[in-house]
């Protein structure tokens, strides 16, 4: 038997989904009443990595005018309202388990918030919980710990009225903190620009104070920065368009506030596919953030797709579900959902794993996560197979992966059904991986396009890979029982392995 990681073997015992903890999280709703948009998510599946049921937003404004009148914008107040109510409806007829409705800034600072609140409840019969700045912090940091476990650094939220900062480290929130700086309010402060950069720095130099020295990675949370981050996109012609870990720089930043102003508004936002209403808030979102980076030095700055929604979900798991890898849960629900043999992809990834004896954990966690997904795309038509799945999976709300990383594995299931990528849409992106990752996901694609061949009822008869790099042999031992399954296709994708290692193949059958 091959020197399989026992640590590694268990994590595909019992996926997280049959849990019945996480069986109780299916079908939960939150609807996020914020200053700017009133948004409902509906989560399903992989209970552990946020699967989008439904997922539906409206720009509302509640918080417009709110630093001028102390209340809720009327035209406001009545879009949130009828989007609530819509969104109720909706919930119903999708049966789903719990509704959350949670307002934030707007909200809590309006003098006729409670009576809103109390308008919703009587006429909808949903309960909103109006949260105050430092829980808002602590539920996006909660949204940001859902995609990254273990993560460390600084979360950045900003809505329409406020902006929250809060730290995590080794996977718990720390000190948290609330503050004005959310562009609608930023719109109302007086004297301008010039004016507006003293209140931005004034209120930093108040948050750095509570906060002390935060230059690890920041994290942003909300669609202003999203909209930035689409820009940062569009100037520089990135070829992935996944906004969840999209990286950015302080220089970079720097650069796209230029190239906004130099971009007619309307055609930019045409191209970014942003809409009017974020678009009119991006100039003094970015405003903030250039304050936020001066201020701080983070020495990364990563977008987060997930924040206060995801908190919310997160916050209803329990402390075994929170420790599970995203990735691998969300791969695992994919597998028993789609493929054809739910179940051999634990097997899959025994039988190739002695040719990786030497990858690092994080390489192993990707090859895992290949191999639960080497089948979910048997549907597509088998001239398209290989790039629907590269597409599928680049483009896929997966938490906890490095756009890198996306590619890497959409490029490994590439191989799963194709040698090459040669006249594929991978080669417009081969500029992220290096050769070695490249050649790399070749190995790992074609590893798994042989041991697919080697299907039967019973998986752990499939025989045995042994691979030795330094004598460049890479040798196949089958039971005679398996031994009828190795037939001229079988070793034609057996050699093509082995060239890919540089290696020489032999293959012996014996009981």
């Amino acid at each position: 038997m091959p020197d399989f990681p026992q640590q590694d073997h268990a994590l595909f015992d019992h996926p997280i989904f049959e849990d019945p903890d996480a069986r109780a999280l299916s079908r939960v709703g939150v609807v996020d009443v914020g200053s700017n948009s009133v948004r409902l998510v509906v989560f399903d599946g992989a209970a552990r990595s946020p699967a989008y049921f439904y997922n539906e937003k409206i720009m509302c404004a509640l918080g417009a005018g709110i630093a001028e009148t102390g209340t809720l914008s009327p035209k406001g107040r009545e879009r949130a309202f009828a989007a609530i109510a819509r969104f109720a409806q909706i919930a119903r007829t999708m049966q789903v388990n719990e509704l959350t409705a949670v307002a934030t800034a707007a909200v809590r600072e309006a003098s006729d918030g409670p009576e809103f609140c109390a308008q919703v409840q009587q006429e909808t019969d949903v309960t909103i919980h109006v949260i105050d700045g430092a829980e808002e912090a602590r539920l996006s940091a909660q949204g940001v710990l859902t995609g990254w476990p273990g993560a460390y650094g600084l979360i950045c939220d900003i809505g329409g009225a406020s902006m929250e900062l809060a730290e995590i480290n080794d996977g718990q929130v720390g000190r948290r903190v609330t503050s004005p700086l959310g562009p609608l309010k930023l719109r109302d402060v007086k004297g301008g620009k010039k004016g507006r950069r003293a209140f931005i720095n004034e209120t930093l130099d108040q948050l750095y104070a509570q906060m002390g020295n935060q230059r690890n990675r920041l994290f942003l949370v909300g669609g202003s920065w999203r909209a930035i981050a689409r820009i940062d996109m569009e100037r520089q012609n990135y070829p992935l368009k996944v906004l969840h870990e999209y990286r950015m720089t302080a220089t970079s930043v720097r650069d796209t506030a230029r190239y906004i102003q130099e971009q007619d508004p309307d055609e930019l936002r045409a191209r970014c596919g942003v809409s009017g209403s974020r678009m009119a808030l991006v100039p003094l979102a970015i405003e903030v953030l250039k304050g936020v980076l001066r201020r701080f030095k983070p020495h990364d700055i990563a977008i987060s797709s997930y924040g206060i929604r995801e908190g919310v979900l997160y916050e209803q798991m329990s402390d075994r579900i929170r420790e599970r890898d995203p990735l691998i849960e969300a791969c695992r629900f994919m597998e028993a959902k789609d493929a054809r043999i739910p179940g051999f992809g634990k097997a899959l990834y025994k039988f190739i794993f002695p040719i990786f004896k030497s990858a690092r954990p994080e390489k192993l966690r990707l090859i895992k996560a290949a191999c639960l997904l080497h089948d979910v795309s048997w549907r597509a038509h088998p001239d398209y197979r290989a790039e629907t799945v590269f597409d599928s999976t680049t483009r896929a709300n997966l938490g906890g992966l490095k756009h890198s990383e996306r590619l890497f594995l959409g490029l490994s299931l590439l191989h799963r059904y194709r040698n090459k990528a040669e006249g594929t849409r991978f080669e417009e992106l081969a500029a992220l991986l290096s050769d070695k990752d490249r050649h790399h996901a070749e190995v790992i694609g074609k590893a798994m396009r042989f041991g697919a061949m080697l299907w039967q009822e019973d998986s752990d008869n499939m025989g045995t890979l042994r691979y030795h790099p330094k004598k460049a042999e890479l040798h196949l031992k089958l039971p005679t029982s398996t031994g009828a399954l190795y037939g001229e296709v079988a070793e034609a994708r057996f050699n093509a392995l082995a060239t890919a290692l540089n290696a020489t193949p032999s293959v012996r059958v014996k009981d």
